[in-house]
């Protein structure tokens, strides 16, 4: 008798995988979300401009062959500028995520793992912290440590935690009356050990999906206070700076105004169809038998 064919093994990393990919928009949100940061990266070594040279006898002019994007009214090649505050726009949206990514998830943790007094505790100090103005607040911490760049996404990181707390703590409070961690209990580990090496690998998926949301919405907050003024200063640009710099002679030269709100929405709408995709892909339900 034959041998049956054997079944070719599966992962749940490689499932999710096939799950994502067979999804339109999170593949639009991915290859957008590539294309952008890839060009973000690249794209300024490759013009024959930089983002602060100035060109004062050409002035503001539309797209041309010589400047795709056009100029600004300093002469400056708008697709360089645009390019260059991609490359800080994203770097405060990612370094901004994973200093909240840090906080949120180990606040979490300690408080789910802990629970009774301690936790209850702690979720009352986020909820007053949830009655805070969130652009107060980061406006308060510009203010007091300075507009030094680097640390504009420790500002913003340090506001936008909370929520990932609150996810990461329900989600350790499930997991913490399970069997593995029962018997890890009773194998005598200590509870630092149990959080990291037998809960966190399992909040990881939500983690994942709360982290691609997190962009946009770091991302938001850092074009408005740049838009305020309070963000990144000149000569330096972010989309945040480009779009408020558009937005005062929209009038006169629309082109500054049109192309970085392009990217940036382009940018938000990737990442938001890459994080419902990657939330499809990551629920066991979604599974096909």
């Amino acid at each position: 008798m034959p041998a049956e064919p054997a079944i070719p093994s599966s992962s749940l990393t490689r499932d999710a995988w096939r799950r994502l990919l067979r999804n339109r928009m999170a593949r639009f949100g991915l290859v957008v979300f590539l294309l952008l940061t890839v060009a973000s990266l690249f794209g300024p070594m490759l013009s024959p401009y930089t983002y602060e040279q100035t060109n004062l006898d050409y002035g503001a002019r539309g797209p041309s062959a010589l400047h795709w994007l056009g100029t600004d009214p300093l002469g400056r090649d708008l697709l360089v500028r645009l390019l260059h505050g991609g490359r800080i726009s994203l770097a405060v949206g990612f370094l901004a995520t994973a200093v909240s990514l840090c906080i949120g998830v180990t606040y979490g943790a300690i408080s789910g793992f802990l629970g009774g007094k301690i936790d209850a505790f702690m979720m009352r100090l986020v909820d007053v912290l949830y009655a805070l103005p969130f652009t107060i607040f980061v406006i308060l911490l510009t203010v007091a440590f300075g507009r030094d760049f680097r640390l504009l996404f420790v500002a913003i990181g340090a506001v936008q935690w909370l929520t990932m707390a609150r996810i990461v703590r329900a989600q350790v409070q499930a997991l913490r009356r399970r069997e593995f961690v029962q018997a890890a209990f009773a194998l005598g580990l200590s509870r630092s050990r149990i959080i990291v090496r037998h809960i966190l690998p399992n909040v990881l998926g939500p983690v994942v999906v709360y982290a691609t949301l997190t962009v946009p919405a770091v991302l938001l907050l850092e074009s408005t206070l740049s838009f305020l003024g309070l963000g990144v200063q000149p000569p330096m640009s972010s989309w945040g700076v480009l779009i408020k710099e558009g937005a005062e002679k929209m009038e006169t030269y629309p082109w500054l105004l049109f192309f970085p709100a392009l990217c940036f929405s382009l940018t938000l709408f990737s990442l938001n169809f890459l994080g419902d995709g990657l939330r499809d892909a990551l629920d066991p339900e979604s599974a096909e038998d």
